[in-house]
C-alpha cells in the first residue's frame, strides 16, 4: 500500500509556488536569479492555505472551571484561496523543497494583495444590450 505525502500548512500561513515569470522585465528580458531574488516584492500562486489565526471562543465562559469541556478550535480564516495569485514581501517568505518542487511558506501578514479570477454573474453573453 503506497501512501501519498501531503503538506499541511498551519496557522495563518500560505504555501505559494513562486511565479517564475516574475523574473522578466516588461520588455521581455530575463533577469538572473540573483537580481530576481533581490526584489522586495514577489508574486506566486497559492497552493495551500492554513486554517487561519486561532482565537478563543467568546461563548466559552469559565463559570465552573472544574467542569471539563471539550474545546473546539475557532479560526479567523485568511482571505487567500487556492489558485489566487499572491503578491507578498519576499523577505518574510521561507523557501522549502517538497518532492523536488520549490515552494514558499508566506505568513498572511506578508501578503500585500491577491489577484483572483471570479466568474462574473451574467458574463455568458448577457450584456445590457442583448434582449
Amino acid at each position: 500500500m503506497a501512501f501519498k505525502k501531503r503538506i499541511i500548512v498551519v496557522g495563518d500561513n500560505l504555501m505559494v509556488r513562486p511565479d517564475e515569470g516574475s523574473g522578466r522585465t516588461g520588455a521581455g528580458l530575463y533577469l538572473p536569479q540573483t537580481v530576481a531574488d533581490s526584489e522586495p516584492v514577489m508574486a506566486g500562486w497559492v497552493v495551500e492555505v492554513g486554517p487561519g489565526l486561532a482565537f478563543p471562543d467568546p461563548m466559552e465562559v469559565a463559570e465552573e472551571p472544574w467542569k471539563r469541556k471539550r474545546r473546539t478550535a475557532k479560526y479567523i480564516p485568511p482571505q487567500a484561496q487556492e489558485g489566487d495569485l499572491a503578491i507578498y514581501i519576499r523577505k518574510a517568505a521561507v523557501e522549502i523543497k517538497f518532492e523536488n518542487e520549490k515552494y514558499l511558506i508566506v505568513p498572511n501578514a506578508a501578503v500585500l494583495a491577491l489577484v483572483r479570477e471570479d466568474l462574473m454573474s451574467g458574463a455568458l453573453g448577457t450584456e445590457e444590450g442583448d434582449s
